[in-house]
């Protein structure tokens, strides 16, 4: 509810709107008894006349209200869902890294679209129908009373038979829809991994098999629905059956109480009239619970985003200016959830400037390590500083600024190269730009007629992998930070480019630390030291010479991959 907002007053003036329709839709029929009964057999026109203006005149206040009420009940609800998609949203991207682990990327497209649709729809429900069809229903009860006396017992029978029938169906139902939602997830994540990755399904031949399983998740949310249809279809049936024998024990003794002269023909089709609104608002107080029900299991999976809260805050006091690159790991461990740790005692001190090699085999903690720095993931046990300060001290956003991170899987955003520039800085000059993709190695990017108008497609696939690591690089390096991580992030790149930008990186931040993960020793042998990371654990820190001389692992890499050679 609080994503109401500033469309607060839609969602209250709604139901005021709404009363004011049924109090002027339930007066017709009366207005009609009156026409018949003082009226037309006593043959005074006049009164007819004078009834008649009534009638208009309700069913025009009626057209109004119901207008004005569909309008601030659309107005309301598309405004409480824009409100609601922007929160979750917002949520989304104060999550840590651990927290988004917690959810899968399909499961929150599907939160924030879909179930955000079904709450939406079940909201302008809520705020119309809901407050107009019980109200409707009730007065024409008292209506029902007021003209038809004791025929009123007919529907003191007859509700409760209804509202059983639909609280069994509802209830049956529930299940259904939660189950169908989490199925939503399952094909939305088969679709984007199948969009993500169609070079990869169509280079193995997998297409058949990817379409049956597909079709399998397809078929599971069918099958749901019609499960659920069916039970649901069983409602009106029985709605109509309860209706119609309430007509035919309307019509019999009604007609008895007209034959008494305990009843008027004017009252008795007002009766009839009262009827069909009772019977008619029932149906649509069921379709309320229908709707709400299929909506009660999308605003369990919005709450749940919406409560959980993030590992890490923003630290609004905190310190808002990082003094200098230096980096020191005191007994740091770290676990994402399970019995084992990733990183056990890491302990080492980089000083500001220095450029740091880190080789490990594959599930070492090498990426692990580096998002410990930017605060991306909270350590476990000991303490990571940056700057002579823990990290935790440091404004959230004021730390990732002077932390940039190049990853192994590089990501860029659908605009332009210029566009995609900005996101290390928006206030970046061209001139800046250029020298960060020179000192990249993406002197392609100048081959292109359009430059830095050049236009990205989502994901950067209309660009190479080295091509998309060197822009990812140059993004990085546009934001002038104190800290320079790169994960692994010129694995695409030929040899000789990969050393080129290491010479470059020299002089374009020469008192930047940098963080160099890498597979190849060549790409770390000129750091100022090297980190040699094994299970979790630093196994040797310190130049390519002394780890050369010590270090039985490192030796065999540089054999393995130089040759024995010495230097790259």
């Amino acid at each position: 509810m609080k994503s109401l907002r500033e469309y607060r007053f839609y969602a209250l003036i709604t139901p005021v709107l709404m009363v004011g329709e049924v109090l002027m839709e339930v007066l017709i029929p009366t207005l009609m008894a009156k026409i018949i009964d003082n009226g037309v057999y006593r043959g005074d026109m006049a009164y007819v006349e004078r009834m008649s203006i009534l009638i208009v005149l309700s069913a025009l206040c009626s057209l109004t209200f119901g207008v004005l009420g569909s309008f601030t009940a659309a107005k309301g609800s598309t405004g409480f869902a824009k409100n609601l998609r922007h929160d979750i949203f917002d949520k989304i991207e104060s999550f840590s890294f651990k927290n988004i682990d917690s959810f899968s990327t399909s499961s929150l497209i599907t939160r924030i679209t879909t179930d955000v649709q079904n709450v939406q729809n079940s909201m302008q429900m809520l705020i119309r129908i809901c407050f107009r069809a019980p109200i409707m229903f009730i007065i024409a009860i008292i209506m029902v009373y007021r003209n038809g006396g004791s025929l009123v017992i007919i529907f003191a029978l007859a509700i409760p038979v209804l509202a059983l029938f639909i609280y069994n169906n509802m209830t049956s139902v529930h299940p259904i829809f939660s189950r169908v939602f989490k199925q939503y997830d399952n094909l939305n994540r088969t679709v984007e991994e199948n969009i993500t990755g169609i070079r990869t399904v169509k280079a193995n031949v997998r297409e058949e098999y990817e379409t049956e399983k597909f079709d399998s998740v397809s078929q599971s949310i069918h099958d749901d629905f019609v499960l659920a249809q069916k039970k649901i279809a069983m409602m009106h049936p029985f709605m109509t059956l309860i209706s119609y024998a309430c007509m035919l024990l309307l019509a019999w003794f009604g007609a008895h109480l007209i034959l008494d002269g305990k009843l008027g023909t004017g009252e008795l089709m007002s009766v009839f009239t009262y009827t069909m609104m009772i019977l008619m608002n029932l149906m649509m107080i069921a379709f309320i619970i229908l709707t709400v029900t299929m909506s009660r299991a999308s605003a369990q999976r919005i709450v749940e985003v919406l409560r959980t809260e993030s590992e890490m805050d923003e630290n609004e006091n905190g310190i808002s200016e990082v003094p200098d690159g230096s980096v020191s790991f005191k007994a740091v461990s770290f676990s994402y959830g399970g019995d084992a740790n990733v990183l056990n005692d890491i302990e080492f001190d980089i000083e500001s400037g220095e450029t740091i090699g880190i080789l490990g085999q594959t599930g070492s903690g090498k990426s692990t390590l580096i998002s410990l720095i930017g605060r991306l993931y909270e350590a476990t046990n000991g303490e990571v500083r940056v700057g002579g300060h823990n990290v935790k001290e440091y404004r959230l956003s004021a730390l990732r600024r002077n932390v940039s991170v190049v990853l192994q899987k590089n990501q860029l955003f659908s605009g332009t190269i210029r566009s995609n520039m900005q996101w290390g800085d928006e206030s970046v000059t061209d001139e800046e730009i250029k020298k960060a993709l020179e000192s990249s190695a993406a002197d392609f990017v100048f081959s292109n007629p359009l430059g830095l108008d050049a236009p990205v497609d989502q994901g950067g696939t209309n660009f190479s992998g080295g091509q998309r690591q060197r822009l990812c690089i140059a993004r990085a390096l546009v934001r002038k930070p104190k800290i320079l991580i790169f994960d692994d992030s010129t694995s695409a790149v030929d040899t000789a480019t990969d050393k080129k930008i290491r010479r470059e990186l020299k002089e374009i931040s020469p008192d930047a630390t940098k963080f160099i993960i890498a597979q190849r020793v060549s790409s770390v042998i000129d750091s100022d030291r090297i980190i040699i990371l094994d299970k979790g654990r630093v196994q040797d820190i310190g130049t390519h010479s002394e780890l050369l001389e010590r270090n039985e692992m490192y030796r065999g890499l540089v054999n393995t991959q130089l040759g024995g050679k010495e230097n790259g």
